[in-house]
């Protein structure tokens, strides 16, 4: 492998800018070589302040360039199935922000293309990468906490102005769901190792009618082994302050995230375990960027071992079902 990976960037907007642009030209081992967008004075701006030499308006006219070894697809939802299509077929490896694809078939799709085209494909579900959660699965990988019994979790975020392509399912694929609520699910399963769906049942808000997107849901997740999920969101929260949360129960222990709390059983007493030691300086957010793209970045290199997404076909038949559920105000058993 040549000393540093050339890495293309298709998509210009707020999590390129946020993360994958600052952490990637900061990153040993990896070179931006282009970058790619339908706003192409917009992706020239993002060029020059990070030195990167090419700009395309085309996937395919970026796809052309030599000695480009992978591509991070952070364009639209509705978007990633065919741009991650398009970068295997041109034996590119692939990081994509989630969702990979609208539907389950469509992750079916892309893992197949990716075996024929013997290239890696990484979901960019950071929180996985997250310090904190990294931590929290070892405790429960050891079994201190005792059996699983349930997660619960959720979002509240305020409502942001707009009415471009996350308003509109056929793009979205769904609103606070699909926004907030897959990577909390995506974690909870992760975590869990990825049970057996049993049930599920929803409800979603939709303020504007049956045709907008869900300014909120609420899921109830059971699966196999009588473990359980809840998972509530909003992206149209008004209140003082925007809240996130995670909590694991056990039958010995219970452990939450941000920050980092674990509380086990101890000589029949609740005892604080939580591990201690210094603040990070990054945010969650960065530092679970920075994990990940140094895991993509190794991948591309061959130095870490691949084992494909197959996991996201599970997660997007629990999403599909999800909003079944709350279309038709019905349970859905798998």
């Amino acid at each position: 492998m040549k000393e540093n990976a050339r890495i293309g960037i298709v998509g210009a907007g707020a999590i390129a800018q946020l993360a994958h642009l600052p952490v990637l030209s900061r990153m040993r081992g990896a070179e931006l070589v282009a970058i790619c967008d339908n706003d192409q004075a917009k992706a020239r701006g993002l060029a020059d302040r990070f030195a990167i030499p090419d700009v395309f308006n085309d996937i395919e006219d970026l796809l052309e360039l030599d000695e480009l070894d992978a591509v991070v697809v952070a364009t639209p939802n509705h978007l990633h199935e065919p741009h991650t299509l398009s970068a295997l077929a041109a034996k590119r490896h692939v990081l994509c922000e989630r969702p990979l694809a609208l539907t389950s078939r469509g992750v079916e799709r892309i893992l197949a293309a990716a075996a024929r085209a013997g290239c890696t494909v990484t979901v960019a579900n950071n929180h996985r990468y997250r310090t904190d959660a990294q931590t929290l699965s070892r405790f429960i990988e050891g079994g201190e906490l005792g059996k699983i019994i349930g997660m619960r979790a959720g979002a509240y975020h305020f409502k942001r102005p707009g009415e471009g392509w996350r308003q509109r399912r056929a793009e979205s694929g769904g609103g606070a769901f699909v926004d907030l609520g897959v990577s909390l699910l995506d974690l909870a399963l992760w975590l869990a190792d990825f049970p057996e769906p049993v049930r599920v049942s929803s409800h979603m808000d939709r303020s504007r009618g049956a045709s907008a997107v869900e300014e909120a849901m609420s899921v109830q997740l059971e699966c196999a082994g009588g473990l359980s999920f809840l998972f509530d969101v909003s992206a149209a929260y008004v209140g003082e302050d925007e809240r996130w949360w995670f909590e694991v129960l056990a039958t010995r222990g219970s452990a939450r995230l941000s920050p980092l709390r674990v509380v086990k059983e101890l000589n029949g007493r609740p005892t604080d375990v939580s591990p201690t030691g210094a603040a990070g300086r990054e945010s969650a957010f960065i530092q679970s960027y920075r994990a990940e793209l140094a895991h993509f970045l190794a991948l591309v290199r061959g130095e870490t071992a691949y084992e494909p997404p197959a996991d996201q076909v599970t997660l997007h038949r629990i999403v599909e079902a999800i909003y079944n559920a709350a279309d038709d105000g019905k349970e859905i058993r798998f």
